[in-house]
């Protein structure tokens, strides 16, 4: 099973970026085979949409669950309607997400946590 983590940088060192939309990378987790995958975000400059853009390509990849600090309703919408889990509000970095995600002490999120266009530059 594959989750998705936005992130700062590209490693499992890396502290969790607390935009989904315009984070600079996504870390695609597959837990089963303790590996992971690196995406850059190319929505992160775009002019509008992309959180609907960045959560159409998360779940392109297939993953089950999707960890960040902040979700808009479109994004949100969006990866709901692929059978996406999502949890809002975490910290921390990847590595120490991950193990929380393993542990089950995340909390799913039930709506947005962000207003819509907020993460516009």
């Amino acid at each position: 099973m594959k989750i998705t983590i936005t992130s700062s940088g590209p490693d499992l060192k890396s502290e969790i970026d607390p935009r989904f939309g315009r984070c600079p990378y996504f870390i695609v987790y597959d837990i089963e085979n303790d590996n992971f995958e690196v995406l850059e975000n190319s929505n992160i400059n775009g002019m509008g949409g992309v959180g609907i853009q960045s959560a159409q390509m998360i779940a392109d990849k297939e993953v089950k669950a999707v960890i960040t600090g902040h979700c808009g309703p479109n994004a949100f919408r969006t990866l709901n309607s692929s059978s996406i889990e999502i949890f809002t509000g975490v910290t921390g970095t990847i590595e120490e997400i991950v193990q929380k995600y393993k542990e089950g002490t995340l909390t799913p999120a039930n709506h947005p946590n962000a207003a819509p266009h907020s993460g516009q530059r």
